[in-house]
Formats: C-alpha cells, structure tokens, sequence
C-alpha cells in the first residue's frame, strides 16, 4: 500500500492519510501537509505510532485498500486529510455522503452506479465532535484558523470518509485543507493538524474508556 511503516505495532496507532496530484493539484497541500507530522514529534507527545500514507487519486485504490488499511493495523483514529480549492483554512468534515459521484478520478473511472458502498445509507456522520475540537483550535496559539462543513463534495475526498466511516465511525475523521500558501505554508498546516489530531484522539480515548471502563 506504499506506507511508511510495515507492520501494526501497537493498539494506539492513528492512521494520516493524504492524497496525491490531481487536477491542478500538481503539489497536493494536503500530503505536503501530512508528510511534516513526523518532524513536529507527533509520537512523543500522543503516545501513539503515527503512519502516514499517500492516496492516491482513484476510486478503486480506495474501495480496495481502505477496508485492508484498517483490517492491519486496527487503528485508534483514522484521519484523512484533502485539498480544496476554495478552503481558506482548515475545514472539519462533519459527514460524507455515499451517491452523486460524477467526476472522473485519474484514471478517468467513476465508482460503479456513481456509488460508495452498495445498499448503506445516503450519509453517514462521524461521531467525533467536530464543532467542539474547531472552538478549541480557534482558541489556540496554533495560529491556524479551523471551520466546520457539512459537504465534503462528491469526489475522493468524500468517498474516502465515507468508506472509512462505514468502517467506524467513532474513529474517522476528514480534514480538507486550503492550497498552499493561501493562506498557510505546509509547516502551519501541520502543525494545525497536529492539534486537531490531539482533540480528536483525546475525543476517542474518552469514548473507547466510557465502552470499556477499567
């Protein structure tokens, strides 16, 4: 799957996707993003392994190896991440939506029947609280602005969430991110990340401890 960790070590690993070139998307700001986690001491300070992987820009690589991301490395949080063109910071997707798939991926394929996941419902919502972890980050210093939206489009950016979303949605999140240097450098973005990672893993461990009190 091109990551860059080979095997599942420990419970609390936290998956950071980002997607590759597309469009005029020749640098994808979201993976410039993500790939910099890992220089901000991610690990350390969370406690977590961090794996990082490159997605890239095609229905069928989703459909096929998102349900195999999860199965091998049983993550504590999933967050995918994804530029958009009309972001001008960083936008928490509250839900994904599973028909209305029309544009064409790289390889100029649509999902069959303009589809997500056959037979499941129109939208699925996260059940982390996303409006919560957007107040704390605009009340940070991180120095990156955070918005709420519930309408990710209808491309691999939502087809994505709603994959890993059907998969659990106590534990999936999407972040879509404005192209570099409009406003924010690839380091600012990280580093915004970093702590809306931090608030939505805090969110998670507090629910997997009220389903599994010690």
């Amino acid at each position: 799957m091109g990551s860059n960790e080979e095997f599942p070590v420990c419970e609390e690993t936290v998956i950071v996707t980002g997607f590759g070139p597309f469009g005029v998307h020749k640098i994808n700001s979201s993976m410039e993003a993500v790939k910099l986690l890992r220089s901000l001491d991610v690990e350390r300070e969370l406690g977590i392994q961090l794996v990082t992987k490159e997605i890239p820009v095609e229905y069928d690589y989703v459909k096929n190896e998102i349900p195999i991301m999860w199965q091998l490395y049983k993550p504590k949080l999933v967050v995918h991440v994804g530029v958009s063109g009309m972001a001008q910071e960083l936008t928490l997707e509250t839900q994904a939506f599973n028909r209305g798939y029309g544009s064409l991926d790289n390889t100029g394929n649509l999902p069959e029947g303009g589809v997500c996941v056959e037979g499941c419902p129109d939208y699925l919502e996260s059940s982390i609280d996303m409006r919560t972890i957007c107040q704390n980050v605009n009340s940070s210093t991180c120095g990156v602005v955070s918005c709420v939206s519930t309408d990710p489009g209808r491309y691999l950016c939502d087809y994505i969430f709603y994959s890993s979303l059907h998969v659990d949605k106590t534990r999936t999140a999407f972040v879509h991110v404005p192209v570099l240097n409009k406003p924010y450098s690839a380091i600012q973005l990280a580093q915004g990340l970093k702590l809306v990672i931090a608030e939505m893993l805090e969110q998670v461990r507090k629910h997997d401890r009220k389903q599994n009190p010690a």
